[in-house]
């Protein structure tokens, strides 16, 4: 999730087991301890481009490390601040520990995937129930925050932790009807699926993307699941072979090694750009639900010497066409065919 909402719900957690005395400390240490985890976010290099996909939601957002984490922050702000306004050590260390617990959990409900049971897995747990920003899970737990720190009251916390509970319940309903939707989609069209995820599309739970693989390739969908639900359909995209769509890729070179690197990041969701044929794109994510663009992507270089790098491209869709395929989508209104 985005730093804002991860504060706010550090801070909504702490602040809730709080005595008035202490709210603003807990709203505080509990908001700065549950942004903490994505100082993972430093860890890259210029020659490595995939070295930061490694790392982020690694280490720092495991159950196992959430203790240590929790630790480091409450050192930090027990000797900067806490000891000055008469806050125990242990008053300081709880918390943060409430706080950086937060984090990880909340990214495991998006779809980037986090590995929380790093070092035993590197499995990464993506439950698809929330995008990574969503204002209208943000901005009601911020104002209730907000609020009870300027009232010194910890009640609205409290009534914060269930407008997180409700809020993801939701997530976790519409997720169960638009999977249902999907393998109605795919066994009305005939389809062998092999797997399907199903996730939100950007900032909201209204409209989500269904994608699907078959022998025939990925197949991608939009659900709008309101009341009623709409399908928008999509296409199918080709699953990348290496050996068919990157011939000249030299076993054992850098890039090779760096596209397996990426196919365990994407889990498998990968393909030729149709467009251009030294990109390879991430199925899974596309701010339209229904197309194959991809949001971050590789770029190869056929003369690249073995020890060279791919790029590593993040490609943020947001031309004016894009948005309004996604604001008709969310009203509900009819969409051209897809070519």
């Amino acid at each position: 999730m985005d730093p804002v909402t991860q504060g706010v719900l550090g801070a909504s957690v702490s602040s809730a087991v709080s005595p008035k005395r202490t709210l603003l400390a807990a709203g505080l240490f509990g908001a700065l301890a549950g942004m903490a985890p994505d100082l993972d976010s430093l860890i890259r290099s210029e020659a490595d481009p995939l070295l930061y996909l490694k790392y982020h939601r690694q280490f720092t957002h495991s159950l196992i490390f959430i203790p240590l984490g929790a630790l480091v922050c409450a050192g930090f702000f027990y000797v900067s601040l806490a000891r000055r306004w008469g806050i125990t050590f242990g008053r300081t260390y709880l918390f943060c520990f409430l706080g950086y617990a937060t984090h990880g959990l909340l990214d495991a409900c998006t779809s980037y995937g986090t590995q929380l049971l790093w070092p035993w897995s590197e499995e990464r747990f993506a439950w698809n129930t929330i995008s990574i920003v969503d204002p209208l899970f943000t901005v009601p737990l911020l104002a209730l925050v907000v609020t009870g720190l300027l009232k010194r009251n910890p009640f609205f916390a409290r009534v914060a932790l269930c407008w997180v509970v409700a809020y993801q319940g939701l997530g976790f309903f519409q997720h169960h009807r638009v999977a249902a939707v999907g393998a109605e989609l795919a066994q009305e069209r005939g389809d062998a699926v092999v797997r399907m995820e199903v996730k939100p599309s950007f900032a909201n739970l209204l409209l989500w993307k269904v994608i699907y693989e078959t022998e025939q390739g990925f197949h991608t969908d939009a659900v709008r699941a309101g009341l009623q639900v709409t399908v928008y359909p999509g296409g199918v995209t080709p699953v990348l072979n290496i050996e068919d769509d990157l011939p000249w890729l030299r076993e054992g070179s850098q890039q090779a090694r760096d596209l397996e690197r990426f196919k365990g990041f994407s889990r498998g969701y990968l393909s030729l750009d149709p467009s251009n044929p030294l990109r390879v794109i991430d199925m899974r994510y596309s701010l339209v639900p229904n197309e194959a663009t991809g949001m971050w992507s590789l770029w190869f270089d056929p003369e690249a010497s073995d020890g060279d790098h791919v790029r590593f491209i993040e490609d943020r869709e947001t031309g004016a066409s894009s948005r309004e395929k996604v604001i008709r989508m969310l009203l509900n209104q009819e969409m051209a065919s897809p070519e």
